[in-house]
């Protein structure tokens, strides 16, 4: 059993997959290509990736791809908690620059999908948080690309102040909203 949410970006979507647990824990099916499909999720993903972020407030993010590697992405917790952000960077969609911003963890087994044409990135809120995702395009470094996390225009409420979020160089340097090229229309 799949139940899928909306959230306040209609492609967005929350997933929470049942659990069936007794006294040894939990059994989860976390991704079925038929029930997404039902779902409306109809998306081939071709690379699973995983992530370990050793200290609390650690951001990663907001990253995406272009065309024609842009990536639709499934999020996933398996060890720990984390904000998890989404932003519209579609320049013709009627919710550009808008985001939404969900906890997922390991305690609530909730996923969620990303698809194309949104930057996304998220902010730990334990140590040793380990997050799973499977993607539809394979990495092209020639394609990646971010946008500022902290970028005000974007008007998100991290758990985390700038001088404490540990940070790549990378993301210290990514460019705000309205520097962003039109990657997306």
């Amino acid at each position: 059993m799949l139940r899928v949410e909306p959230t306040a970006l209609p492609d967005v979507k929350l997933i929470n997959p049942q659990r069936i647990g007794d006294r040894r824990g939990f059994f989860s099916e976390t991704y079925n290509r038929q029930r997404f499909a039902e779902a409306g999720i109809s998306v081939e993903f071709v690379q699973d990736n995983h992530s370990l972020s050793a200290v609390a407030g650690t951001v990663r993010g907001l990253h995406f791809q272009s065309e024609p590697f842009a990536q639709a992405k499934l999020i996933r917790v398996v060890r720990g908690r984390i904000l998890d952000v989404v932003v519209d960077i579609r320049k013709s969609s009627p919710t550009f620059g808008r985001h939404v911003a969900v906890e997922l963890s390991a305690e609530n087994g909730s996923q969620l999908f990303v698809p194309v044409g949104f930057a996304h990135g998220f902010c730990t809120l334990e140590p040793d948080t380990e997050i799973v995702y499977k993607v539809s395009a394979y990495y092209s470094a020639a394609h990646d690309h971010g946008l500022r996390w902290n970028d005000t225009a974007l008007g998100i409420d991290w758990p985390v102040a700038p001088a404490d979020a540990v940070l790549s160089d990378k993301d210290r340097r990514q460019p705000r909203l309205a520097e962003l090229p039109a990657y997306f229309s």
